[in-house]
């Protein structure tokens, strides 16, 4: 995208979808402001620099996700043409040419997404990698590394490391991040950022992680990392690179110590053979409520996480855990402005009432403990394997189902063992289910929206969830426990053996939404999507 579209898309006669204003309509703009009250004036230049810092991974996702979207996206910048400011702010919401509610349909141009981004070769199938790797089997880690950028030289594939192919982006960051660790008074937070900005140089993440998990109670804490792996859909395996600036809300953390006293005994209670459930005893599980003034890569656009569960490494998962993050003023924004509102529209008004922000916040807090749990690796007839290399792209779907279903599980086990009262039981259910009629308006090109696709589509069939004469959806909280006991079994069983038609076949029966699903979500026409952040800092470009 070149010459004419520099001038603005409604100029260049390029094609614009017609109904843009109504899909911008669908995200709602929340200010995410920076509260600096209360911080000293060296800790408002801490936070700067890890801002700025943040704005180099941005750069980045673009580049991975979409070059030519970003590309486009510049070329709109100028642009006081309403169509334009319309189009560049739709691209900014998908980090993209593709519409992440509409199966990653292009809504400028006629150019389909390339299932491997901007990750492989264009034209590159997974049938071509997998001949290539098993006529070249040195060539594997180099190819399916989660940091590497596979491009053909000549006639062979090669992986180009994240380090050196993002070097100028990378380099500045790093530097930033020893700044902003010198600006720092808490020298372990200190040291972290030295080891991450090391890290960056080398794509050796390790020593970085597990300095990461044993902050204490940080009052400053950042993800800064290529992390997650949705938006490769040819392997799976690649992660994209994202940031988030965090200052802890001491308040609500204090309220997250009684669920780490219970990791491992849910884990010991999973319905998973006790050999694909290594224990928990011992490991490490922070949990931390944050208020989050800053983003950017790929927790910036599309899908607005409310929470995180990392590092994704399975060599920190055995030995010492994972850390999970709650970030407060995204959960508030999606409680109120999106969950809510959709319950009362589609859900039978009497259960919709039961849905509540701290219901929801329960099921989010059990799915990502959950994602910790269950096998670290898939156990195959070639040994050990990561579980995501096992299953290729179906994988970020199959383990955000799993985390929300065995989170399920969990707080069921909760109930059961007096530690939540069981008065709140129907309540954790109704806001599980308000939260999965909020997931699945994003369809099925979503991780997310695939997940809960599925979880939708077996609960019915179990007759956990049925739809009444009235077009709303009625939950049976008889039926739930069993439902979703049986249900945790097949997905954690599907990880454990890393079974990939398996778990393929599983979302191909269960992931369709029905036509009468559909009828009924359009009655929460008018309810967001999801919210669009707006924040204190500029953007990055």
């Amino acid at each position: 995208m070149t010459g004419s579209a520099a001038k603005g898309a409604e100029s260049a006669g390029m094609q614009v979808v017609p109904d843009l204003d109504q899909r911008l309509a669908k995200f709602r703009r929340v200010e995410m402001p920076f509260h600096s009250s209360g911080l000293t004036a060296r800790e408002v230049k801490l936070v700067e620099k890890l801002v700025d810092a943040s704005r180099y991974l941005e750069e980045i996702y673009w580049r991975q996700i979409d070059p030519d979207g970003l590309t486009l996206y510049e070329s709109l910048a100028t642009s006081k043409n309403p169509k334009d400011e319309a189009l560049r702010r739709y691209l900014w919401i998908n980090a993209s040419r593709f519409d992440l509610l509409d199966d990653d349909k292009p809504f400028v141009g006629e150019t389909r997404m390339a299932p491997g981004r901007g990750f492989y070769p264009q034209t590159l199938t997974r049938e071509q990698v997998e001949q290539y790797v098993k006529a070249h089997p040195e060539k594997k880690n180099e190819i399916y590394g989660s940091f590497t950028v596979v491009r053909w030289h000549g006639d062979k594939l090669e992986g180009l490391p994240y380090h050196i192919a993002y070097l100028s982006f990378l380099e500045p960051a790093a530097k930033d991040l020893r700044e902003a660790a010198a600006l720092s008074d808490d020298e372990a937070f200190a040291n972290f950022l030295r080891l991450r900005a090391d890290a960056l140089l080398t794509d050796d993440y390790f020593k970085s992680n597990l300095a990461w998990l044993d902050l204490k109670n940080p009052k400053f804490d950042v993800i800064f990392a290529p992390d997650e792996t949705y938006d490769d859909g040819l392997l799976g395996v690649k992660a994209t690179y994202g940031a988030a600036v965090m200052i802890r809300n001491s308040e609500e953390s204090s309220k997250l110590e009684m669920f780490q006293k219970y990791v491992a005994d849910i884990q010991d209670a999973l319905p998973l053979a006790p050999e694909d459930r290594p224990s928990k005893h011992g490991l490490e599980t922070p949990m931390e409520v944050m208020d989050t003034p800053f983003r950017a890569g790929d927790l910036n656009h599309g899908y607005q996480a409310v929470a995180d569960n990392l590092p994704n490494d399975p060599r920190v998962h055995e030995q010492k855990g994972s850390k999970k993050l709650f970030f407060k003023n995204f959960m508030d924004a999606r409680v109120n402005y999106v969950v809510l509102p959709v319950a009362q529209h589609v859900m039978l008004r009497a259960q919709a009432d039961k849905a509540s922000g701290e219901g929801y916040l329960l099921a989010t807090i059990m799915h990502e403990m959950s994602h910790g749990l269950g096998p670290a690796f898939a156990r195959t007839s070639a040994g050990k394997v990561d579980i995501r290399e096992s299953i290729g792209p179906a994988y970020s779907a199959l383990e955000e189902a799993k985390a929300d279903v065995v989170g399920m599980f969990g707080l069921q086990w909760l109930v059961d063992h007096d530690v939540l009262p069981k008065n709140k039981l129907e309540e954790y259910y109704a806001s599980y289910v308000a939260g999965i009629f909020r997931t699945v308006r994003f369809g099925v090109a979503e991780a997310h929206g695939q997940a809960e696709m599925m979880e939708f589509n077996y609960l019915s069939e179990r007759g956990a969830i049925t739809r009444q004469s009235s077009g709303r959806y009625a939950i049976d909280y008889q039926r739930m426990p069993a439902g979703i006991k049986d249900l945790a079994k097949e997905l954690l069983e599907i990880e454990a053996t890393g079974d990939r038609a398996r778990g393929e076949n599983w979302f191909n029966k269960y992931g369709t939404m029905p036509p009468e699903l559909q009828a009924s979500l359009k009655s929460a026409a008018g309810v967001p999507v999801d919210v669009d952040p707006v924040f204190s800092f500029k953007e990055s470009f």
